[in-house]
């Protein structure tokens, strides 16, 4: 008789779940919410201020591929192949203050959007070399968009993210989307996830 397989993601060892663990989750299930918050109110300047200014932030594209080559096929790669989103902190400055002109075609009128985020685990928890907390998380999403009359368009899927603990609070450091389509539905990603 065998096994089944697991995926390598599953394989991978859990964190303790002790008191610290606890307290760490419950500090980062707040950031994640406040954070879906500033962006479903629009309030771009303060999300920017939540991310830290060596921030990599990247959607990877998917793809359908053959049973037993998922883990080395379904997602393009950083760098080294195309995505929706390689940016960084810069970018994401300069999205937000276009969005803010008023007149980005892809947003004029604005989008009414409202994002779930659930299921936050911790999945490492470490000490950078300047001393701050770093923690990885995954979570998982529901993002609603609707434009001007009736486009609407939902997006599912999951996040890998990196916290930092510093002295002006949680930063997101890095952050890893993935919707689980490989043909995009909408018609343009001009939302922030």
């Amino acid at each position: 008789m065998s096994e089944l397989a697991e995926p390598a993601a599953a394989q991978t060892a859990r964190l303790p779940r002790d008191a610290t663990y606890y307290e760490v989750k419950r500090e980062i299930e707040e950031f994640l919410y406040d954070e879906a918050n500033l962006l479903d109110d629009r309030q771009f300047k303060a999300w920017l201020d939540t991310l830290a200014d060596d921030l990599e932030y990247f959607m990877p594209m998917e793809y359908n591929v053959k049973f037993g080559e998922h883990d080395r096929r379904e997602l393009t790669t950083r760098d080294k192949q195309m995505s929706w989103f390689n940016e960084g902190k810069w970018t994401l400055t300069k999205r937000a203050e276009q969005v803010l002109t008023g007149v980005h075609w892809a947003e004029e009128p604005l989008s009414r959007v409202s994002r779930l985020v659930t299921n936050v685990q911790l999945t490492a928890m470490r000490t950078n070399d300047d001393g701050d907390l770093e923690v990885d998380v995954s979570s998982r999403f529901l993002t609603y968009q609707n434009r001007c009359e009736y486009e609407q368009y939902f997006f599912v899927g999951d996040r890998k993210d990196r916290m930092r603990r510093t002295a002006d609070g949680w930063k997101l450091c890095r952050r890893e989307i993935r919707i689980h389509q490989n043909v995009l539905l909408a018609k343009n990603l001009s939302i922030f996830f």
